[in-house]
């Protein structure tokens, strides 16, 4: 995976982490990923943890993903959504006293405004919906890092007649506001402003809305969100980025396409047997694998990951 950041320069000499020289988070024994399709789709998760190995963290905190497509964390559901919309509220108590998290990073906002102009009402769900996902995070003895939504890209749906203008009246996923970026952005503004409530809070709107404006002054079609919300692999690398700046974890550091093969197929393992051991009610989602099968498989990829990354750490 080589890609052109727009976020960080790439040096390659770097000391390693090492815990008493880290920050936030990264002594945490385990780190839990809350959070929608997009975190579902676990691309910045995974970056995120070939930058910890490259990096030399030790102890290296393990990254678990539990993020669920369609998932908001209000329970609102556009009238034409094929099925209520889960609600992390729902499994989090499940989730938490299972997994039993040192730091939880939770991602929503992107769905909690069903694609609909702003309203107060709407927002004041939103707002009960995180105030009560930090109170029961703090209530576990977990450390909670909200991040904002990242912006929503309107551009290839404005393309394809798919925003709706305001007097349309009715929305949803595939029948989007014209202007959703502008409800995107007060919800992450509002995030950004828990700042003193939680132990971290990042923000995905601004850097990112920021690299592809930059990238459209040379390139008008650039996105990192070809459907206008879930993001390809600049995208993900975007998030990753800005998470990894956030934690001190610099400079970022190319992978090669097998790390990634790798990590992503343990990512996804993981994933998809921590999803159905701890449940949900989102419909149509593939059943993972039993949890000792996940393990054991997630272990022989880490074998075969640390066989490419350790002669790359040795080598800086």
């Amino acid at each position: 995976m080589k890609l052109i950041s727009g976020l960080l320069i790439a040096v390659m000499f770097l000391n390693p982490l090492h815990a008493a020289e880290e920050v936030f988070p990264l002594k945490a024994r385990r780190i839990l990923f809350l959070g929608d399709s997009i975190t579902y789709a676990g691309g910045f998760i995974n970056m995120l943890e070939l930058q910890l190995r490259l990096h030399a963290v030790d102890p290296m905190p393990e990254l678990l993903n539990l993020g669920l497509p369609s998932e908001t964390c209000t329970g609102l559901s556009e009238p034409d959504h094929p099925f209520p919309r889960p609600n992390i509220h729902e499994r989090l108590d499940r989730a938490l006293a299972t997994l039993k998290p040192d730091v939880v990073v939770a991602c929503y906002g992107m769905n909690d405004g069903i694609y609909y102009p702003f309203s107060p009402e709407r927002f004041k769900k939103y707002q009960e919906g995180i105030n009560r996902l930090i109170d029961v995070v703090h209530a576990s003895g977990a450390k909670l890092i909200l991040m904002t939504p990242p912006p929503f890209d309107p551009m290839a749906l404005k393309a394809a007649g798919k925003l709706l203008p305001e007097s349309s009246g009715k929305f949803a996923w595939f029948a989007v506001y014209e202007h959703y970026d502008e409800v995107i952005r007060q919800y992450a503004a509002w995030i950004v402003e828990q700042k003193d409530r939680v132990e971290m809070v990042i923000d995905l709107h601004t850097p990112i809305l920021a690299f592809w404006s930059k990238q459209r002054e040379t390139d008008p079609t650039f996105t990192v969100a070809p459907d206008g919300v879930h993001c390809n692999t600049q995208g993900h690398q975007t998030i990753a980025e800005v998470i990894a700046k956030a934690w001190k974890v610099e400079p970022w550091l190319p992978v090669s396409d097998e790390m990634t093969q790798l990590i992503d197929q343990k990512g996804a393992v993981l994933r998809d047997s921590w999803l159905s051991q701890i449940g949900h009610k989102r419909p149509g989602m593939q059943a993972g694998v039993s949890l000792e099968d996940a393990q054991t498989r997630a272990s022989e990829l880490d074998q075969q990951l640390e066989q490419i990354i350790a002669p790359v750490r040795a080598a800086r």
